[in-house]
């Protein structure tokens, strides 16, 4: 009788990835999720493939940062070492990259700021310049592509971001790549672990010039139309658990899109603090969360839980 189901097949794990050797680093905010250097990559991809997880999306973390990120679209970037292992230890797993600027510039923020000898006088000092974004993200998403990267997911709420991965993609005849949009992607207090771990913080002011008004629900439906219009394959919401209105108005909106829910760093860290003080049963916690956004409509669901859910669910079956 039961009418969703959740199974291991729906998750996609977040890594992240640093330069280095031997690196196994938990994050203090996230018990169990560490971050990487790309030699241990091989033997962390076969552990998530065995539990039955098809894909991951990845988070680089650079050697060195500069105001447009150039190691974001390097041959021998962080990003693209990881895509390399990873296929060839595991080749059939799917590999996402996340497309943004805000872990390799040196001020944190997701675009090329209005600053130097450039800058716009009629626009404020510091100002994310949307258009000149743009063109950055096309290179980055190519190189993903170059490097084995199957799917590409801009996420830093640009308007125009989805054409002009397309159009880049396509002009480097990467036409088979989808573009997973991180479209609805809300200015949220959910995501301070994640700034910790991916070592993304803004250096000044924050991203609310871009990310949406937690209180807009009517503009979650325009930043999605928008996407569609240019050639996104699939949507995202971020965060999932206070957005599950959200996923399931853009389901009733595109039911034949592929739509997936971003279970952030804030929402696990929440649960992970609960469970250890004994205010929680976790695992009954977890499997119903991750449940309700399958309930609402994701498709797909991005979660730090991925590998103890799936381990718990091929438990019960």
């Amino acid at each position: 009788m039961r009418e969703t189901r959740l199974e291991s097949s729906d998750f996609i794990y977040p890594l992240f990835v640093m330069h280095g050797k031997g690196i196994k680093q938990e994050i203090s905010s996230m018990p169990g999720v560490f971050q990487w250097s790309p030699d241990l990559l091989a033997d962390e991809a076969k552990s998530i493939a065995e539990l039955g997880i098809p894909a991951v999306i990845l988070f680089g973390i650079p050697e060195s940062k500069d105001p447009v990120g150039l190691e974001n679209f390097s041959e021998n970037g962080i990003i693209q070492q990881s895509i390399r292992v990873i296929k060839q230890s595991v080749p059939d797993m799917v590999v996402i990259t996340d497309v943004c600027l805000c872990e390799y510039t040196d001020h944190g923020h997701c675009g090329i700021l209005n600053l130097g000898e450039n800058k716009n006088p009629n626009l404020p000092e510091g100002y994310v310049l949307n258009d000149e974004t743009l063109e950055i993200l096309a290179k980055v998403a190519v190189s993903h592509a170059q490097a084995g990267a199957d799917m590409v997911a801009p996420s830093g709420m640009m308007d125009g971001m989805v054409a002009a991965i397309r159009n880049g993609l396509d002009a480097h005849h990467f036409e088979h790549i989808p573009i997973l949009s991180y479209s609805v992607k809300y200015a949220s207090s959910f995501y301070s672990p994640f700034r910790e771990a991916a070592q993304g913080t803004p250096k000044f002011g924050d991203r609310q010039s871009h990310q949406m008004d937690p209180a807009n629900i009517r503009e979650a439906l325009r930043e999605a139309a928008l996407d569609v219009q240019e050639g996104a394959d699939a949507l995202m919401v971020k965060p999932a658990l206070p957005y599950l209105d959200v996923i399931h108005l853009l389901r009733q909106t595109y039911p034949e899109l592929t739509l997936a829910a971003y279970n952030v760093s804030g929402e696990y860290a929440m649960i992970k603090a609960a469970a250890a003080n004994g205010w929680l049963d976790e695992r009954r916690t977890i499997l119903e969360i991750l449940l309700s956004m399958k309930r609402a409509g994701a498709d797909l669901i991005i979660t730090y839980h991925a590998k103890e859910a799936a381990q718990w669910l091929k438990e019960n079956q």
